[in-house]
């Protein structure tokens, strides 16, 4: 696997287009996401509203041009542990076609890499239930599956 070609960077407006056509292509997330240019710019809202946060920084992983994969980190600070910030990684996708290389392992590591660089104490993920392959992959990564996540639906 050739992972020294893929770079990461800060996702830029040009760059929506191939992350939700990521998401749409994801046959477990089931989070409705579709390519339909109707949703554009629901898309797009979204992307300002990440890009205004202090706190939430969303990358791409880049290999010959293309984005392959994005991932989303968010730092939260809690008075629990005596006080400490942590990071929180969503949304990690590589693009279908481009798994099994080696990216999310480059975008995972340099999520943690951000994490100690921002003297961070610890970082934190969850993934839906039904990917039993990312637990593999998160834990062979030093993630222990430490505590049980709970979610709602608003909307």
């Amino acid at each position: 696997m050739d992972t020294e070609s893929v770079t990461i960077r800060k996702a830029v407006h040009g760059d929506v287009p191939a992350i939700v056509a990521m998401f749409a292509s994801d046959s477990l997330g089931g989070h409705g996401d579709t390519t339909d240019p109707a949703a554009l710019p629901a898309y797009m809202a979204a992307f300002r509203r990440i890009e205004q946060s202090p706190n939430e920084t969303l990358y791409v992983a880049m290999k010959d041009g293309e984005v392959v994969g994005t991932c989303q980190t968010l730092i939260t600070t809690t008075l629990t542990g005596r006080g400490g910030s942590s990071m929180i990684i969503e949304a990690v996708h590589t693009r279908t076609d481009c798994r099994g290389q080696g990216i999310g392992e480059v975008m995972i590591r340099f999520c943690l890499d951000e994490a100690r660089r921002q003297g961070l104490r610890k970082v934190q993920l969850t993934s839906n239930a039904k990917r039993t392959d990312a637990h593999r992959f998160y834990g062979r990564l030093g993630f222990e599956a430490s505590h049980l996540g709970f979610k709602l639906t608003l909307k």
